[in-house]
């Protein structure tokens, strides 16, 4: 076949097909114009879900009447002024949406210039172009869009429902309204207001609107800048997570993007802080000199690429293990506002998202005998699983031992509580009951203990490997064949952990040395696990890569456990050492280890508050 050019039309209706795939993308496009057009009001219309109709109505720069039929050719753009692809500051460039979007749509452009005595207006259809005309306007511009993909009909079977590309049209809006608060954004059909966001001067108060409520108060600020990047935002924390990453929004330069190295690296900082199955939520915006990023790699824009991708992730994971191990020991305040609401579902108690309660700050002075109590104090009792009245405390810790005394002396009037209160009582041996300045906490005590002996696995093992307890009696386990031939392959690297293992027999370990926090662990069951995590790993997977996993195996075998009755000073030990501990809020796996109930909240419960 002989060579040739393709026309013109074609080639935009190709273009159009990496661009705008459906309305949403469409809509992306025009959006991000108006934005770099300097517009601070932006106003969107559409029906059908945008398959019939949808406009953009800015207040910008306009444009004028010499450059409306400029701006509908291919890659025509006012936004590469040193025509330099290695520094852009703009979020569109290409010069491909309008005569792409022109191409498989009816598209009609009218725009005026601040100043100018007339708007002026131009249409396109199918790619064909019509005359200039004058038109009725104010300053700024409207891009009307009608019967998308008219022209190209193998496209348009590709959509889906009405309802869910008005969905998707929602989703574009939303997006670029997070990364420009300053911003005005209205969504519309023809009978309804689907979004309304006035401009804001503070980012958390756009998210707010766009999120919700509770997206605020359980969220940490986020701020690290170093060499040149910032990384700025909100994460949520780790017990306030989603089944699924679609509360996850990266921003590189004002551009939401999809990136696995950034999502990796948001995964990364919560290692150790959630269950691997859900994800935490973030809102993040990572800044990075232009030229140190590529966001011409794919049409939509939708990817970049870094130039030192290792600094941008060291610097987000810092950034958020930073502000997680500051804030760590909260916990979402939805989980206590859920189980009230759970208690009296027939009854609207809490029309509004749960506002908690502004605590005085805390001038409660610990003892430095509560605040430096070692997880020592509960290895007297480990081995007892039985029901107890009194434990005695080692002498060095100076805390009362006759039962229901607390550890530490009652606040003088006119102070707060410690944070996570005072303990009272322990239910079904399991949950430990707290009473708060203005609050009702329940503790899960093994989950809270769990927390605490990982962080101590983790710094004992940093700080040159953990310290370690040589058994009198060597620990035979019998394990399958294929566990015994993993742990007997990496007994090398589970000694950097302090478990010293060897063969004894066809297919049974002699455990000789485990950890010292992990003395009265249940060893065989602590094996097995471990079994398990290698071969999840496989033998391409170094152990040190794991050395988070593996610590959570280890101090979950290495905490007390559910059944056990602690005294009231034991209890209070646990708390003092939690709210010492930055990430006690939740355990190894992600889930709560505390509850804290509102008083207010119980009192509307009751009746007693409206």
């Amino acid at each position: 076949m002989t060579i040739r050019l393709l026309p013109q039309t074609l080639i935009n209706q190709i273009a159009a097909g990496e661009v705008v795939e459906r309305p949403a993308a469409a809509l992306k496009e025009l959006i991000e114009n108006a934005i770099d057009a300097g517009a601070t009001q932006v106003d969107v219309r559409c029906s059908d879900g945008g398959k019939t109709y949808f406009s953009v109505t800015d207040n910008g720069r306009g444009m004028s009447k010499e450059e409306l039929p400029l701006c509908l050719k291919r890659h025509a753009t006012s936004k590469l002024p040193a025509d330099d692809l290695s520094n852009i500051a703009f979020l569109g460039f290409r010069g491909e949406a309008l005569p792409s979007i022109g191409s498989v749509a009816r598209l009609t452009l009218t725009s005026r210039v601040a100043g100018a005595d007339e708007a002026w207006s131009v249409s396109v259809s199918g790619g064909v172009e019509g005359p200039l005309k004058p038109a009725a306007h104010a300053p700024g511009t409207t891009v009307e869009v009608r019967d998308l993909f008219f022209a190209t009909p193998a496209r348009l079977k590709f959509l889906k429902s009405d309802a869910t590309e008005q969905t998707a049209l929602k989703d574009a809006v939303n997006r670029l309204a997070m990364a420009y608060p300053a911003v005005g954004f209205t969504l519309a059909t023809e009978t309804r207001r689907l979004l309304t966001y006035p401009p804001v001067t503070r980012v958390i108060d756009r998210l707010d609107a766009v999120i919700g409520k509770a997206f605020k108060e359980n969220t940490l600020p986020v701020q690290a800048t170093h060499d040149g990047m910032t990384v700025s935002g909100f994460v949520g924390l780790p017990t306030y997570s989603r089944a699924t990453a679609s509360d996850q929004y990266l921003f590189v330069n004002g551009r939401f993007v999809r990136d696995k190295m950034l999502s990796g690296a948001l995964r990364a900082a919560f290692q150790g802080l959630m269950g691997h199955d859900v994800f935490p939520v973030a809102v993040l915006f990572i800044t990075v000199p232009g030229t140190d990023v590529d966001v011409n790699v794919h049409p939509a824009k939708i990817e970049v690429r870094f130039k030192d991708a290792g600094r941008v992730r060291g610097l987000m994971i810092a950034a958020l293990r930073n502000v997680l191990a500051e804030h760590g020991s909260k916990t979402a305040t939805t989980i206590g506002l859920g189980l009230l609401e759970k208690a009296a579902p027939e009854h609207k108690l809490f029309p509004n998202r749960y506002t908690p309660t502004a605590h005085p700050k805390s001038h409660y002075v610990f003892t430095k005998e509560a605040q430096n109590t070692p997880l020592a104090v509960f290895e007297n009792t480990f081995e007892n699983q039985e029901k107890q009245t009194d434990i005695p405390f080692n002498e060095s810790y100076s805390l009362k031992t006759d039962y229901g005394a607390d550890p530490l002396p009652a606040p003088e009037s006119g102070t707060a509580f410690p944070p996570l209160g005072f303990a009272k009582a322990q239910l079904h041996e399991t949950y430990i009951i707290a009473q708060g300045q203005d609050s009702i906490l329940i503790i899960d005590q093994h989950a809270a203990h769990e927390r605490l002996t990982y962080e101590k696995l983790m710094s004992a093992l940093l700080a040159n490997g953990p310290a370690t307890q040589l058994l009198l009696l060597p620990e035979l386990v019998t394990l399958s064949a294929d566990d015994t031939r993993v742990l007997e392959r990496r007994a090398d690297e589970l000694k950097a952990f302090g478990l010293v293992i060897d063969l004894f027999g066809q297919n049974t370990i002699a455990v000789r040395e485990v950890p010292a926090l992990l003395v009265k662990a249940d060893i065989k069951r602590l094996m097995t696990d471990l079994a398990e995590t290698l071969r999840t790993f496989g033998d391409t997977v170094l152990l040190k890569d794991k050395i988070k996993d593996v610590c959570a195996r280890m101090a979950c075998h290495g905490s007390i456990r559910a059944g056990r009755t602690l005294t009231v000073p034991e209890m209070n030990a646990l708390l003092r050492q939690m709210e010492a501990c930055g990430t006690s809020g939740q355990c190894i796996h992600g889930r709560p280890t505390y509850i804290e109930l509102n008083l207010n909240d119980i009192e509307r419960l009751f009746g007693r508050q409206k």
